[in-house]
């Protein structure tokens, strides 16, 4: 048997530093009688392409910050398999993501409370978002000043996108100057977590301004391998410490904010989970939880692409040498401009169909098109014009492939799987079409080029839809909260069956929100704090 390392005790251990993680020990380290560690399974965020907001592009497929996750081969995507970027460095994927703050809607969280999680509607989690936040202008009912988490505007102008935002005009979608109010019905410029152009991560948020604190400690390289048990109740956690065998004992509780991947392949190893698969893996059935690592729900946007004319955007400004030293020089002086662009600039949300009480579909338009993620710009002026079914009904799973820690688990979205996500597909296609066939647009002649204007028929547009579409990086709901026999955790965020174990992350989402994630993974981690508290 292997000796491993004593690395001691403390009163709560977190798994995995991304945004929830860092929340919490900075809530948790508040109150020095209590000893907090905090796990990275990846190294520092001292990398520069973390905080430069382009290196998104850098970071995203690299083994230094992310995990590099794939999905199984997606019928909905006609066979196609996903990267699937997962931040492995501190700050998680606050260190590679798009950046934007992005609440979702009043109606997300009252949704979560009538499925029977008192705590959790709009009432409840609106001073816990606003209790973290630094917005750079507003202070009211719906806003902060003065949190950790910066939120600013982005330090750019396209013409084009402005026009996109007169066309949605006509589609009968106002201009708002706020997405977080609870309604998100709109079009606006995305704000992000930014300061004077720099990213403004989990790590320089949460963890820096309290990183002297003499009770907090912070191990990087250190991968959970395996929770430990006293009956149901969870005494230690064994790890790869710099590749060597450790363990820590849990005097209080063990925290999992490892993500909607990293959560249910944790608990699935130390035999927390579907006794089926568990056995089938040779693992020890702890607890029989069915439910951990089911319920995966994704934003999956759908890239439609048009080239225009007489429009400035991005394709043609970094296509030459000179194009590319004026993007760098303009961020060198000013920290402005293309190098300071989240990956998307503006939001578009509406209905995809009347039935529909609020948004449920979302844009984010952009100022440039390529192929494919990490293929170079096309050569042509165009826009991308991608669009989300915000309240996706596919579910997947995230499911081991071995008892080994470091095999990555399978992970199946199954996107495009049911009729109703199909059909708000091609109404997607169909509303960006007629968003480039305003009044307004008609000065820059948009050529569809992506899915092409020849595909027509709703089959034809499903069908299509799978060849072009790709994840927004938003999983979650795998150890979703609830109290019925497939809910994972109840709504003071504790493992059901087991003791000392709670789950603060994304994971534990019943539904998906309306929106990006990241602030809400960090409310979500507010929140676990005042429970743990």
């Amino acid at each position: 048997m292997t000796m491993r390392t004593d690395i001691g005790s403390y009163d709560y251990v977190i798994v995995g530093a991304g945004s929830a993680g860092c929340t919490l020990a900075n809530r948790l380290s508040a109150d020095p009688g209590k000893r907090v560690l905090l796990l990275e399974a990846g190294g520092s965020d001292n990398y520069h392409w973390i905080h430069i907001p382009v290196g998104y592009l850098y970071c995203m497929g690299n083994p230094r910050t992310d995990w590099g996750y794939r999905t199984a081969k997606e019928p909905g995507l006609n066979g196609r398999s996903l990267a699937y970027p997962r931040g492995r460095v501190m700050g998680g994927c606050s260190s590679i993501n798009g950046m934007i703050y992005m609440r979702g809607q009043a109606a997300d969280y009252d949704h979560w409370r009538q499925l029977g999680n008192p705590g959790w509607g709009w009432d409840d989690v609106l001073p816990l978002f606003r209790k973290s936040e630094d917005h750079h202008s507003l202070s009211d009912q719906f806003h902060g000043r003065g949190g950790e988490l910066r939120v600013e505007r982005q330090r750019l102008s396209w013409p084009i996108l402005d026009a996109v935002r007169e066309a949605a005009e006509e589609l009968g979608v106002p201009k708002v100057n706020d997405f977080n109010n609870g309604s998100n019905f709109g079009s606006s410029y995305f704000e992000v977590n930014q300061k004077s152009g720099f990213r403004f991560n989990a790590v320089r948020a949460f963890i820096k301004p309290v990183r002297h604190r003499r009770n907090l400690t912070i191990l990087t390289h250190a991968q959970a391998e395996r929770m430990m048990f006293s009956g149901r109740r969870v005494t230690g956690l064994d790890l790869s410490l710099g590749g060597k065998p450790a363990h820590v004992k849990v005097e209080g509780e063990l925290i999992l904010s490892a993500g909607a991947i990293g959560t249910p392949q944790l608990l699935q190893l130390s035999g927390v989970g579907p006794q089926e698969l568990l056995r089938h893996h040779g693992i020890e059935v702890i607890h029989n939880l069915p439910g951990v690592g089911e319920n995966l729900q994704d934003h999956l946007q759908i890239r439609t692409a048009f080239k225009v004319s007489g429009a400035d955007t991005l394709n043609e400004r970094q296509a030459s040498l000179t194009g590319k030293a004026l993007i760098a020089l303009e961020y060198a002086l000013k920290r402005s401009g293309p190098m300071s662009m989240a990956p998307s600039q503006l939001g578009i949300f509406m209905k995809s169909d009347a039935r529909f009480d609020t948004p449920n579909i979302e844009f984010h338009v952009q100022p440039l098109s390529l192929e494919s993620f990490g293929q170079p710009l096309h050569s042509f002026p165009a826009v991308t014009v991608s669009v989300c079914n915000l309240r996706p009904e596919s579910r997947g799973h995230v499911r081991i492939v071995s008892a080994r820690p470091g095999d990555h688990p399978q992970i199946a979205p199954n996107y495009l799987s049911t009729e109703g996500d199909r059909e708000v597909a091609v109404a997607s296609i169909t509303i960006a079409r007629r968003l480039m066939e305003t009044k307004r647009m008609a000065q820059f002649l948009p050529q569809e080029f992506k899915p092409g204007v020849h595909i027509q028929a709703p089959e034809e547009l499903a069908h299509a839809a799978g060849d072009i579409a790709t994840t927004i990086f938003h999983p979650v709901g795998t150890a979703r909260m609830g109290n019925d026999d497939m809910a994972v955790v109840d709504p003071q965020l504790r493992v059901h069956g087991i003791e000392g174990l709670r789950i603060a992350d994304c994971s534990i989402m019943p539904t998906i929100i309306s929106g990006n994630t990241h602030a809400a993974a960090v409310m979500i981690a507010e929140k676990a704090a005042q429970l743990i508290m």
